[in-house]
């Protein structure tokens, strides 16, 4: 099995660069659809990386509305009573 080290060799597996339409779906902001689609969703996953490279993905969840989009780059999500690790939050 080949060990892929680079991003030149991952590109030659998977078969080069990915078309425009795959490059344009990536935001930088919130979004109207986005609003709208938090404003409907009971349910999403919060990841995490730290900056020694370690991540973490917790499920967050209520009703819908729970995800408030407080301006285009910032999203508050309440923190629930769990596992008291704090994972996310640190």
């Amino acid at each position: 099995m080949e060990t892929v080290t680079d991003e030149a060799r991952l590109r030659t597996l998977v078969g080069g660069e990915p078309a425009e339409r795959a490059l344009r779906k990536q935001l930088d902001h919130i979004d109207e659809h986005a609003r709208r689609f938090l404003a409907e969703s009971p349910f999403c996953v919060l990841a995490t990386a730290g900056a020694d490279g370690r991540c973490d993905a917790a499920p967050r969840g209520d009703e819908p509305g729970f995800a408030l989009v407080l301006d285009e780059h910032t999203l508050a999500l309440p923190e629930r009573p769990g596992n008291k690790r704090l994972d996310s939050l640190r």
